[in-house]
């Protein structure tokens, strides 16, 4: 644990109050009080504020409750061009690469790289993740270390494992006995990957699997569904249809589905009618999505991304994640949420007014939603975990791409960024801050 939290010791105090936030939905700028690490009040501020040791001045940055990172493959995570690049840029080529770099793991590996993405989501104020792992492993090494992970980074951050098999339940040799071990050990959610089964029938009933081991264990759901473009693709319906039977929706998750973004428009009519009957949850994932999707199309070139914007109309729960960061899958990356958001907002054509500034929900508000979390929201009685960018609201905050300036857990700060400064020179000093 020690080799990877080595860096310089500070202090860390208990803040009591936060002085002059702005808060999403409202004008003026407001105090939350802090007592024994939850949140005791939010009330306009005052003209005198509280001082001291305990008190900290956010100068009008905007408070928001932490970023959340709803789907991230963290045991894959910083292994670019190991032993050798994704050439085609394609899924399936990012699974051969995995699976070359998969058989040198060890556990020593999986933590140190799976610890250097977790300190840059911290930074980024992310405090909530939920981490994909690969049981397609007869040792199951990538589990074994990630769940030592949770327990490690628990001070600072929540972590929910998925047992994703990667190469699938059925298609892959014992795919079902390590699925059910790796429940018993520890994963919080049953994963599946029912496109890349060998046969349709096999993809239906590796997703009847997945719910009864989720049900035997009281587990949440998250699947990697239809990420392919191909319009014949529909596990979703049997994903929705399994949860509306079983009553699970609002614990389940049906993640990526890019197929939806070539199914016709009469299917997707009946579709949503479905969905929405089943109040499953979904996580498009859009670096990811539009880097991967398409490569099969000479042009026009489908942008692959599920059907954010109409799910959203339609008051379907939708949240945006990574997916990948620097690893087969994807090159690039640095674990900053508003990222994701600023090129899901574009691709997903949300660039009215509103829809901007709301944004921030789909990597928040509607991501707890998916993540069945309890403790979170700025509201008395709250855990005191937020963040404070600096921004006026969250069109500000999109459009000026800001760092995350505190992110506070139980009333402490747990990461700070100084916000960069711009100064030109045109015959005299000037300061430009992009606003």
């Amino acid at each position: 644990m020690e080799a990877f939290m080595a860096g310089k010791s500070l202090p860390h105090h208990l803040l009591t109050t936060i002085n002059n936030v702005r808060l999403s939905g409202q004008t003026g700028l407001w105090q939350i009080a802090i007592a024994d690490g939850k949140i005791t009040a939010i009330a306009p501020q005052p003209e005198q504020p509280v001082t001291g040791e305990g008190a900290l001045d956010a100068q009008g940055g905007l408070a928001l409750p932490p970023f959340i990172e709803p789907h991230i493959h963290l045991d894959t995570t910083q292994t670019a061009g190991q032993p050798s690049w994704n050439q085609s840029g394609t899924l399936f080529e990012g699974i051969e690469r995995w699976a070359e770099r998969k058989a040198l793991l060890t556990r020593e590996d999986v933590k140190q790289r799976a610890w250097q993405t977790l300190k840059w989501q911290i930074a980024n104020g992310i405090q909530h993740v939920r981490t994909h792992v690969d049981v397609s492993d007869p040792s199951l090494t990538a589990l074994s270390a990630m769940l030592e992970v949770k327990e490690e980074a628990s001070p600072w951050v929540d972590m929910q494992i998925v047992a994703f098999p990667q190469e699938g339940i059925l298609s892959y040799p014992e795919g079902v006995a390590l699925l059910e071990e790796a429940l018993r050990l520890g994963a919080d959610v049953v994963g599946a990957i029912p496109h890349f089964e060998f046969t349709r029938e096999y993809g239906v009933e590796s997703l009847h699997i997945a719910f009864t081991l989720a049900q035997k264990y009281q587990r949440l759901v998250d699947v990697h569904c239809d990420e392919i473009d191909d319009e014949q693709s529909r596990f979703v319906e049997t994903v929705a249809a399994l949860a509306h039977r079983e009553n699970m929706g609002a614990r389940v998750t049906a993640s990526h589905t890019t197929a939806m973004h070539s199914y016709n428009g009469a299917y997707t009519s009946r579709l949503f009618r479905l969905l929405k009957m089943s109040g499953i949850n979904f996580v498009a994932n859009p670096l990811v999505n539009i880097h991967l999707q398409g490569r099969f199309d000479t042009y026009p070139k489908r942008r692959g991304i599920t059907r954010v914007k109409e799910m959203l109309a339609a008051e379907i729960n939708v949240c945006f994640g990574h997916d990948d960061v620097f690893d087969p899958w994807y090159p690039l990356g640095t674990a900053n949420m508003l990222q994701v958001l600023h090129m899901g907002l574009h691709i997903c054509q949300l660039m009215g007014y509103s829809q901007i500034n709301d944004g921030l929900n789909l990597i928040t508000t509607h991501s707890a939603r998916t993540l069945n979390l309890s403790d979170y929201g700025l509201q008395p009685g709250n855990s005191a975990n937020l963040i404070i960018l600096p921004a006026d609201n969250g069109f500000d905050a999109v459009r000026r791409q800001v760092p995350v300036q505190y992110s506070i857990r139980h009333g402490v700060v747990i990461a700070k960024t100084q916000p960069a400064e711009s100064w030109i020179y045109l015959g005299q000093e000037e300061r430009v801050d992009f606003k």
